[in-house]
């Protein structure tokens, strides 16, 4: 319920009850306080009451609760931690600030966990040995910055919340959650998910520019937002969150953007991803754990490989901080930002995670610096930079632009540039599935950990295609035979491992549609699959192509499409058949796109990708071919 009787922070500090700020409007501090049950799943998240009347809460979502999607973590036995509000109260942005304290807190024995060099071997570890392996396009690797707390941790973290309050700008959340044994306190830029009258909302942030001396110009974003890297990680991000929005959302999800998310001392891009969704919110939040931007893709395996390289349990960051909010239908609504840019208290000790998303062409110290850059941006906007993080003294905010660099027409120009490469199925509105092409024909899309099944399952219900999703595990022999079509899917890993089980599953499917000479399209390592049952030569790339947006020939018509292979199929330049198979490959490398014979066809690339400016277009002529139709 809200309260009438003016609330005094002190009070509530001096009172011990758990309790929470949240200032989400830039107007208001939003006062929750109410009782703490810690539960064990997300379907335990009590939304309402012994009578069933609803209820609003406020959940911290530790990073540990991708077990329940079965993924691997460091656990550590963090709590699933629920703040059942009791009351709520608005505070004016004024009076919470009169209220809160000003104390200088000292930091004692200051450092990160993992020094510079021990943190740049494992970037250049993760680079050769997951995404020069083919494990995966991008994975974020985190380390600590540590830190004594002089004082009482209660009143540090209100007045650190206070200086958030009023020097950081463009958060998405700020926030105090006081709960028994455990504080946390930030800025986070960033919405994972909301789901507001079945309007489900996603908000991928990627890039970090550091402000230098004397704030952001014009002339020095132009140098970061031209560059590939920054581009391609953004574009990658994008990619899986549509996985988990086309998992979601009937409509798939339509992309807004790009943006930026302007703040203090840093600056990053941003897209905004739509669509429409009927589900429980708490299944909402399931499927969505946890955001690529502070994990990595594909989202399972990022999960394995963040469990090889870092050295400790995450706790709650790259998790969420999820209010649960009743509606008069008796539903709720979701509002989750993720748990970054947040500095936590435990037994007098702080920790500030920070993390680095690698890619293919990542340089180690300059991941390094990101993670610099990253703590003194936390660090400095509380106020407590110590001397041995280079930043800008935190009395020294860079001063506001006199309008959002957004709005300058350069800045402008090269964001809106970044569209002209992507497709324009997932720009427009799709509204629901039509009747197309396909229409009749039953499809399993075996799933080989890799979930971009989901978006290439939306775009085949957009060809007419009546589409069900089965992971690699769960895929019988029945239904593979039953199948009008099978798309046998994308997955991570070494097409010629012959110890993985989930290969030699897609090996099995692959070769039961070609023996029975049933409909089949593989994908990506399906491809490459297939191809070695054909006979094709497997060869790891020079370079991978994680990310890459490549215009190749695909059987004599031109096809803008997005790669994220380490491993290729290879033939000698110039051989376009082999037997009853047509091969399209590339004339100097040999590298093979795509191929196609009687009742099969398979691509490298990620036709679902929004970098596959002619994914749709491509899809439907292989599946067309696989089916022995025309395409339209």
């Amino acid at each position: 319920m809200s309260g009438n009787a003016p609330i005094l922070l002190a009070d509530l500090a001096a009172r011990g009850i758990p309790f929470a700020l949240l200032a989400r409007d830039g107007e208001t501090v939003e006062v929750l306080t109410g009782d703490v049950v810690d539960v064990a799943l997300l379907a335990d998240i009590p939304l309402t009451d012994a009578t069933g009347a609803a209820r609003e809460v406020l959940a911290l979502v530790p990073f540990r609760q991708v077990v329940e999607r079965g993924f691997a973590c460091h656990d550590d036995a963090a709590p699933l931690r629920c703040l059942v509000v009791g009351e709520r109260h608005a505070l004016p942005l004024a009076d919470a600030l009169a209220q809160l304290a000003t104390d200088r807190i000292p930091l004692e024995d200051a450092g990160f966990d993992i020094d510079d060099e021990a943190y740049a071997d494992i970037v250049r570890r993760v680079i050769a040995d997951e995404i020069g392996r083919g494990e995966g396009a991008n994975f974020v690797i985190r380390r600590d910055y540590v830190a004594g707390v002089g004082g009482d941790p209660l009143t540090a973290g209100l007045t650190w919340f206070r200086a958030l309050l009023e020097h950081e700008r463009g958060a998405y959340w700020t926030f105090l959650v006081s709960t028994p044994g455990h504080l946390a306190v930030g800025a986070s830029p960033e919405a994972h998910v909301s789901a507001q009258d079945g309007v489900v909302t996603m908000n991928p942030i990627s890039g970090t520019f550091r402000h230098p001396a004397g704030g952001a110009t014009a002339e020095t974003l132009t140098e970061f937002l031209s560059s590939t890297k920054e581009t391609e990680e953004l574009f990658m991000v994008v990619d899986e969150e549509l996985k988990m929005m086309s998992a979601v959302c009937s409509d798939g999800g339509r992309i807004t953007g790009p943006h930026l998310k302007e703040m203090s001392r840093l600056t990053h891009t941003e897209y905004m991803l739509r669509g429409t969704s009927t589900m429980d919110p708490r299944d909402i939040l399931r499927e969505t754990m946890f955001a690529p931007t502070v994990t990595g893709s594909p989202m399972q395996n990022a999960c394995t490989v963040i469990a090889r390289h870092e050295q400790s349990p995450r706790g709650y960051y790259s998790g969420v901080a999820a209010l649960f909010t009743p509606r008069a239908d008796g539903g709720h609504d979701l509002d989750a930002p993720i748990l970054i840019r947040t500095a936590y208290v435990v037994d007098g000790r702080l920790r500030v995670p920070v993390g680095a998303t690698l890619v293919r062409h990542s340089d180690p110290h300059g991941e390094v610096g990101e993670t610099h850059g990253k703590a003194a941006g936390v660090l400095g906007a509380i106020g407590a930079i110590p001397r041995d993080v280079v930043a800008a003294p935190a009395d020294e905010d860079a001063p506001a632009a006199s309008r959002p660099l957004g709005d300058d027409p350069v800045i402008a120009e090269l964001l809106s540039s970044r569209n002209a490469r992507l497709a324009a199925f997932w720009l427009n509105p799709q509204g629901e599935p039509a009747r197309g092409p396909f229409a009749g024909t039953r499809a399993l899309v075996v799933d080989a950990e890799d979930r971009f099944t989901t978006m290439l399952a939306h775009q085949l219900r957009h060809l007419g295609v009546d589409v069900t999703i089965a992971h690699w595990s769960e895929a019988s022999r029945d239904a593979v035979a039953a199948a009008d079509l099978v798309v046998s899917g994308p997955g991570p890993g070494d097409p010629r491992d012959i110890d993985s089980e989930r290969i030699a599953r897609i090996r099995e499917v692959v070769a039961a549609r070609l023996d029975a000479g049933a409909p089949l399209l593989a994908v990506c390592l399906s491809h490459q699959v297939l191809a070695d049952r054909l006979g094709l030569d497997l060869a790891p790339l020079a370079s991978p192509h994680q990310g890459l947006q490549k215009t190749v020939d695909v059987f004599g018509a031109a096809a803008s499409i997005g790669f994220y292979n380490t491993f290729t199929a290879r033939v000698a330049p110039g051989i376009d058949h082999v037997g009853a198979t047509e091969i399209a490959a590339d004339p100097v490398t040999g590298d093979v796109y795509a191929l196609r014979g009687p009742a099969y066809a398979s691509v490298q690339g990620h036709l679902e990708s929004i970098l596959s400016r002619d994914g749709l277009i491509t899809l439907e002529r292989l599946v067309a071919h696989a089916l022995g139709t025309t395409a339209a």
